[in-house]
């Protein structure tokens, strides 16, 4: 109990330092005191159009889709009884791909692209439910092998679509498919996405914690396990729908993140699914920060530097694991 406290504390502690650190770090670099400036002030001044219209944003854009990424993540693992799934098994950002990659071609930016994205996910997330259950024996092996062959034929469109694709338009599409928060333009969508999901996942924590011993266990406890799984699908892909449609498809957060905390010895979805949501944004904020100024003034593509920062994270984490993941 006491570990469990100490590392919620800490990850709250952790947040608004990561956060602050994004908005002082950059091509310009801000002391801490610039920063409290911005925010406050009401002077429209160079330091603070820097930190209220271009780092604030991005900082908290970062932090709502790492978050909803992470959250993604943990429900996919225990809907697949699968330690290596993540919020992407399932093609739904495949499908965000496909739609976002047209709509660039049509010459689209800013809101388009932003509901292009949120169709395409929505779309691939209906078009993989209604095929695993059509013959009305859902369930979640059969879900997964629909969403692999879905992801497959979505990846051969996106290949065919940067294969046409005139070159000025394919700078900008592939940064999108490696993951780019320059898109961000406003927050509230992610963060009301992450505050719902994240009530409604804590809401069901207990369930999720009786379901990880099987669905014959959980039946005889009294779980409605087919609602239960059904309710965890459409929350994951709704979480990473909006998690796409904010910064592209960003591999590794929903993945380690909740293996690392399983490996700080929290399991228990009562606190499992906050701390992921707090670690989660945390990284990808510090990712994305990295990004933009490592080599400033240009820009690296986000999910660059979370595959840089995961795989050998995994391996680690693989490694120290003395039980399988």
């Amino acid at each position: 109990m006491y570990r469990k406290n100490y590392v919620l504390i800490g990850l709250l502690t952790l947040t608004p330092l990561v956060i602050l650190a994004a908005l002082m770090v950059g091509s310009v670099s801000l002391s801490a005191r610039d920063v409290f400036d911005a925010l406050l002030s009401g002077h429209a001044t160079p330091s603070s159009q820097i930190v209220q219209d271009l780092r604030l944003p991005r900082a908290l854009g970062a932090f709502s889709c790492g978050a909803l990424l992470a959250l993604a993540g943990v429900l996919m693992q225990v809907l697949l009884r699968n330690p290596l799934a993540d919020p992407y098994v399932l093609g739904i950002s495949g499908g965000a791909a496909v739609a976002t990659l047209v709509a660039m071609l049509a010459g689209a930016n800013g809101w388009l692209l932003t509901g292009s994205a949120f169709t395409g996910s929505l779309l691939s997330m209906f078009i993989v439910f209604g095929l695993a259950q059509a013959r009305g024996n859902w369930s979640p092996t059969r879900l997964l092998l629909t969403g692999v062959v879905v992801a497959a034929g979505w990846g051969a469109l996106v290949s065919f679509i940067l294969a046409i694709a005139p070159t000025k338009n394919l700078r900008s599409m592939l940064f999108w498919l490696m993951g780019d928060l320059g898109f961000v333009n406003t927050v509230w969508p992610g963060i009301s996405v992450l505050i719902l999901g994240l009530i409604a996942a804590l809401l069901a924590s207990r369930r999720l914690n009786i379901l990880l011993h099987g669905p014959l266990q959980a039946n005889a406890l009294g779980v409605d396990v087919g609602k239960l799984q059904l309710m965890i699908y459409v929350l994951a892909s709704l979480m990473t729908a909006t998690a796409v449609t904010i910064a592209g498809s960003i591999g590794f957060v929903g993945l380690i993140v909740p293996h690392l905390l399983r490996l700080l010895g929290i399991s228990d979805h009562r606190w499992l699914l906050p701390g992921s949501a707090l670690l989660g944004g945390c990284l990808l904020v510090i990712a994305d920060t990295f990004a933009r100024s490592v080599m400033a003034p240009q820009q690296l593509p986000v999910g660059v530097i979370t595959a840089i920062i995961g795989v050998p994270l995994f391996l680690f984490m693989l490694h120290r694991s003395n039980k399988p993941l």
